[in-house]
């Protein structure tokens, strides 16, 4: 193995497939209460009864990564002479891939034989973990650190993220949505389109009425935007709308179906900020797509 792949638990990846190519990943935290979480294993998470009480009232808080945590996670891996790639959230929408940085700078220093690479996605959940599979891909061929680096920097540009939610009063709660998006409100059943913009912020770009246009919207954006989707692992996920996301899965498959559709529960702590509902795709377009 020739350098050690890393990322956090916003990459919403399966914790089996994880495991199986030796990815190691650090947490964010969530609290309900005075309890504090994480979810390392997602077989372990219980999305339903999570995004059950989130619908009944529950007060869910997250925090950063703070710089210590991450030259602690670090560091393991530089002891043991390994090179390391961290594949992050977005800056866009979290304070932790700076945080990741200053702990990069102090491990630098004491670790001068060692090459420490990361990578903001401009992306979360599987619009961060499809990057995570591409490195997995590069470094099987037997690319480089650099080289992996380098071909990843340039296809975070690529990467489309739409999605749909609920009820925006979580994104506007949490300050994760850039704009006056947040005034549309729920009345008459108004249901936005946002997406992840060339900063990685989230940013609403159409409102439609119903559940269903919203999800017909996703899908049209796709055929509108997709490049090469035969060549390519598309993501959906959803914060316990498993219908929904089978129904926009038969959509993408009419016309271009990809190679395959990864199909994932909203871990907690990104889920906690779109909120129970939510409906999420992800692919790759051309190297202009975060502005369409």
């Amino acid at each position: 193995m020739s350098f050690k792949i890393l990322t956090d638990t916003s990459a919403n990846l399966p914790t089996a497939l994880l495991q199986e190519h030796h990815i190691s990943i650090i947490p964010f935290h969530y609290s309900i209460g005075d309890k504090q979480y994480s979810c390392l294993n997602t077989e372990g998470f219980d999305g339903k009864k999570f995004y059950k009480a989130m619908r009944l009232g529950a007060d869910i808080k997250t925090s950063a990564i703070n710089p210590q945590c991450f030259v602690d996670f670090f560091e393991g891996f530089l002891l043991k002479g390994e090179d390391i790639l961290f594949i992050s959230m977005s800056s866009g929408i979290s304070s932790s891939y700076h945080y990741s940085e200053v702990a990069v700078k102090e491990l630098e220093e004491k670790y001068p034989d060692r090459k420490i690479r990361t990578i903001d996605t401009l992306g979360a959940s599987l619009g961060e973990g499809i990057f995570v599979l591409r490195a997995i891909e590069y470094r099987e061929q037997g690319m480089s650190i650099d080289e992996t680096y380098n071909r990843i920097q340039k296809e975070k540009a690529c990467m489309y993220q739409v999605f749909t939610v609920d009820d925006l009063m979580y994104l506007k709660k949490t300050g994760r949505l850039t704009g006056s998006a947040a005034i549309i409100g729920n009345m008459l059943q108004v249901k936005p389109l946002l997406k992840g913009n060339e900063n990685g912020e989230i940013v609403n770009f159409s409102k439609v009425i119903g559940r269903k246009k919203a999800i017909d919207g996703m899908a049209q954006r796709y055929n509108m935007l997709v490049q090469n989707p035969g060549e390519q692992v598309v993501g959906i996920a959803h914060a316990d709308c498993e219908d929904d996301a089978n129904h926009l899965i038969s959509l993408l498959n009419k016309k271009k179906p990809p190679k395959e559709i990864l199909t994932v529960m909203y871990e907690p702590v990104t889920g906690s900020h779109v909120g129970p509902g939510t409906l999420a795709l992800f692919f790759l377009g051309d190297d202009k797509v975060r502005f369409r």
